[in-house]
């Protein structure tokens, strides 16, 4: 019993011999470790936060860009925008703005709604459908060389045939025929077969 106590006594003391040279470095590393978790929950919490706030915000421009209240389509993206640009309901507000100005006749304003989406969308699609459709506009107001430096090749692929025809229009409205053709081509020979578009770029081509 007696060396039963000794062999007790000797545990004890390289416990606290151990814990005396390394006890102050995992008590740190424990703390970290819950504040890194504590930090993840916190975090999840005020992105689900923000998603519910922005849906409630989202709802409300829906409703404005149906009833074409452009006041409140304004106001609604601006929220989005400001307060919950980072979400997917920023990008896809300023989109759906972009067109809702544009059929209002304020082409400014949708402008400025694409650039803003063209520069900072988290989704590159985004981005890049932003950039079709602002070129369209300037298209439209001859400002012919400024949007077609917005038309570069694109970085997602499934997009590509979409930019291409939009630099071709550009290049027919700069009497660049025979690049236009090609560019209407390369466009085509991206789609799918049965994509709708082909036809659209086919009667373009036999219009040059």
């Amino acid at each position: 019993m007696a060396a039963y106590d000794l062999d007790e006594q000797e545990q004890i003391a390289q416990l606290k011999a151990f814990w005396s040279k390394f006890g102050n470095s995992i008590t740190w590393l424990l703390t970290l470790i819950f504040s890194a978790i504590a930090a993840w929950y916190g975090w999840q919490w005020y992105l689900r936060n923000q998603a519910l706030q922005a849906g409630v915000v989202y709802e409300q421009f829906e409703k404005a860009v149906k009833e074409k209240n452009i006041p409140l389509v304004k106001e609604t993206t601006g929220k989005l925008i400001e307060s919950f640009g980072s979400t997917a309901y920023g990008q896809m507000a300023g989109l759906q703005a972009a067109k809702a100005l544009l059929d209002g006749n304020d082409a400014k304003s949708a402008k400025a709604q694409l650039e803003w989406v063209a520069n900072n969308a988290k989704d590159q699609s985004y981005r890049v459908i932003a950039r079709v459709r602002l070129a369209g506009i300037l298209l439209d107001e001859g400002a012919l060389d400024e949007a077609l430096k917005l038309l570069n090749p694109s970085i997602v692929p499934a997009l590509e045939p979409l930019v291409l025809d939009r630099k071709a229009d550009v290049l027919v409205a700069q009497n660049k025929l025979e690049e236009a053709k090609t560019t209407y081509l390369q466009a085509y020979n991206k789609l799918n077969e049965r994509d709708a578009m082909r036809n659209l770029i086919r009667a373009k081509l036999e219009s040059i």
